[in-house]
């Protein structure tokens, strides 16, 4: 019987031995992503943070919101100063209708002065008029002629000065309005939206707290890709290159390994000391260099867990 055992145990470990070695790898490291850290644009206090950590949240989304009420109030006043403005301003239209009117009665009175003139210079032909009654209706049609002329002056001289008074009236509009353009953008620097598409990995803030420019609120990653950062030894460099197809394994918990194909994007061309938790092929090595793999995830690969690479 304990031959039998041990003939049993021998045959277990020649099968471990056998499938490690199937899975024998040149290097390890630990899958991360780029995480990016999502803080307050604005001051105030947080009134809706309904995210948790574990949503899964796509881009541009907005998932909560600061109180900028105060900056609202400023947007409103500075709008209403701008509409101030332009009650300030100056409808030329009234004035210049009331010089045009006054300007065709002066061109009715000359057209009827003129008409009057050829009647008395055919009455005094016939010597039915004197030379005196000419001569005062040339006067007459000569004032007339020089009011319209006034009037026409007086049309030009108001749209210019009306126009002129509206300018520097309306001149402090603009900038204002770049104020408006900068106070809206201050409100909506208070709407909290998303960068990126990934999944809530800490929330540090919660709705109800004060928030400040610059403060971290959650910490947010894409998983769908995720990469592991190995390490290789010296003499491994030369059988490693960029977009270079290998295999990644992890541990699944039962003796066994997950297998998912990655790709090579990125090696160091600096050599730094072996972290303590890294395993390389050859143990001896004190400088390794780094390499970052891509991996497309399935769901079971983790951040800050451990795995292995084939190239």
């Amino acid at each position: 019987m304990r031959n039998t055992i041990a003939v049993l145990f021998l045959f277990a470990m020649l099968m471990f031995a056998c499938n490690q070695n199937n899975y024998k790898t040149d290097a390890s490291g630990v899958f991360e992503s780029d995480e990016v850290m999502v803080s307050a644009e604005q001051n105030g206090k947080i009134v809706s943070f309904p995210i948790k950590e574990g949503d899964q949240t796509r881009k541009g989304v907005v998932v909560g919101r600061i109180d900028v009420s105060n900056t609202i109030l400023q947007k409103q006043q500075v709008e209403a100063t701008i509409q101030s403005l332009r009650e300030k301003t100056t409808d030329p239209k009234p004035e210049i209708e009331l010089v045009k009117r006054q300007q065709a009665v002066q061109e009715a009175q000359l057209a009827h002065q003129l008409r009057e003139k050829g009647r008395t210079e055919n009455l005094l032909k016939s010597n039915a008029a004197t030379q005196k009654q000419l001569d005062d209706m040339n006067a007459a049609i000569d004032q007339l002629q020089k009011q319209i002329k006034v009037s026409k002056q007086q049309i030009v001289l108001d749209e210019s000065k009306i126009a002129t008074q509206n300018r520097s009236i309306l001149s402090e509009q603009n900038p204002l309005e770049k104020s408006v353009a900068q106070i809206q953008d201050q409100i909506n620097k208070g709407q909290i939206v998303n960068p990126i598409s990934g999944i809530v990995l800490t929330k540090y803030a919660l709705e109800g707290e004060m928030a400040t420019i610059g403060k971290a609120l959650y910490k947010i990653a894409n998983l769908d890709t995720i990469t592991l950062r190995a390490y290789i030894t010296e003499s491994q460099l030369t059988s490693v290159k960029l977009n270079q197809l290998v295999k990644v394994y992890t541990d699944d918990g039962a003796k066994n390994y997950k297998e998912y194909p990655g790709q090579v994007y990125w090696i160091s061309d600096k050599s730094e000391f072996t972290p303590k938790t890294i395993q390389t092929r050859d143990e001896r090595a004190n400088l390794v260099y780094a390499v970052k793999i891509r991996v497309k995830n399935n769901g079971y690969l983790k951040l800050g867990m451990y795995g292995e690479v084939k190239f």
